[in-house]
């Protein structure tokens, strides 16, 4: 690799590890005053469920798009389109007066999310192919910091009682400014143009499938993590109300540092190993907070769940994008549709549960399906060797 490459390379990572940091601070940011907007219009544990299935359902809608809008205007357009539409929607979440117009305002915010999403992994398989080794984990450190980050700003302006439409106001301009200094040093299109430009969806193979799947387990925990920990503090931990989130800070701080740890330990011990520790760290983390309903235990819980889901999906992610039998963008899209089927089946299913029975079994499902990662990954041999 010539020095003009590897210095392109490298502003090429920087400019694209921001767009990470906005995308976490961003949805962060949302899951940080969900037991504000759940209180705002008085909803009950089930009904909450009920409105946090239109993210994911956005989610799910574009995720057919995606793969094709890439392959027609690139990942630079997408990424820049998506990088302004996702906080400009989380502005609008506070002027929902009633659950109606807060599930049609999370529709969008699920769509350009996951838009966003697949246009800057889309970004960092390119810039890894550039590099020759691994490098997709700290994209995603990127990401778990800025939603470490968010979930603290979170904190303090919920401390502080300032109000959702302020703290959004503010996270929306520092995404502004972030955006305006980084779009023109992205990688361009020409980059990583597929030649599938006509296919509108691909069938996934077998193994795109199994990833999805690994990546689907993993998701639904951190969704779950993000959507309801603060819930799950507030009325069963009863935490007081400055400590509300301290579950949710915690358990991305613990993501972010795996995440920054992860190629060295994916180099270190393989893919398979760090699959299956992460499914049994996921499992443990939330058996503690279940069978240990304090403080103290359950953000010891929270940490335990964030190692655990660290490296699932930036391995899963970077293997797809080496998928020899489809494009990146078609396989992380595939690989995205069934792994966020997660976020799409969580919410809800712990809200019902919940209101059935109580959050805490809801977690304890959770739980197994966290526990899931290390099932799968024993069948994983076969696409990382």
């Amino acid at each position: 690799m010539n020095v003009s490459v590897s210095v392109n390379s490298r502003v090429y990572r920087v400019a694209v590890s921001i767009f990470f940091f906005i995308s976490g601070i961003v949805g962060s940011s949302w899951a940080s005053r969900i037991p504000d907007i759940k209180n705002k219009l008085q909803l009950s544990e089930a009904a909450l469920g009920g409105v946090l299935f239109a993210l994911p359902v956005g989610q799910v809608i574009s995720l057919p798009l995606s793969g094709w809008l890439i392959s027609r205007f690139g990942s630079r357009q997408l990424l820049i389109a998506a990088s302004i539409f996702f906080p400009l929607t989380l502005i609008m979440i506070p002027f929902a007066a009633t659950t109606w117009q807060l599930i049609v305002v999370l529709l969008f915010f699920g769509m350009w999310a996951n838009l966003l999403n697949i246009s800057m992994n889309t970004q960092a398989v390119g810039i890894e192919s550039m590099y020759g080794r691994s490098i997709m984990a700290s994209f995603h450190g990127l990401w778990s910091l800025a939603g470490f980050c968010g979930a603290s700003i979170g904190n303090l302006f919920v401390s502080n009682n300032i109000s959702p439409l302020i703290h959004f106001s503010i996270i929306g301009f520092i995404v502004s400014i972030l955006i305006i200094t980084s779009y023109k040093h992205t990688l361009p299109a020409a980059s990583n143009a597929s030649t599938s430009k006509q296919k509108l969806f691909v069938k996934p193979d077998k193994s795109v499938l199994l990833l999805g799947l690994i990546a689907f387990c993993c998701m639904i925990c951190e969704g779950s993590m993000a959507d309801w920990s603060g819930v799950y503090f507030q009325t069963i931990i009863h935490a007081p109300e400055k400590f509300i989130t301290i579950g949710y800070v915690s358990f991305m701080a613990t993501m972010a540092t795996g995440r920054f740890l992860g190629d060295w330990l994916i180099t270190k011990f393989g893919v398979q190993k760090i699959l299956q520790t992460s499914g049994i760290l996921i499992a443990s983390g939330l058996t503690i907070m279940i069978s240990f309903p304090y403080l103290q235990a359950a953000v010891t819980g929270c940490l335990l769940v964030g190692v655990g889901v660290s490296c699932v999906v930036p391995m899963v992610y970077g293997l797809a994008g080496k998928s020899k039998t489809m494009s990146p963008e078609f396989a992380l899209a595939a690989v995205s549709t069934i792994s966020f089927l997660g976020f799409l089946l969580g919410p809800p299913v712990i809200g019902f549960i919940a209101q059935i029975s109580s959050l805490r079994l809801s977690f304890a499902l959770i739980a197994l399906l966290g526990f899931g990662t290390t099932l799968l990954a024993g069948r994983l041999k076969s696409i990382v060797d």
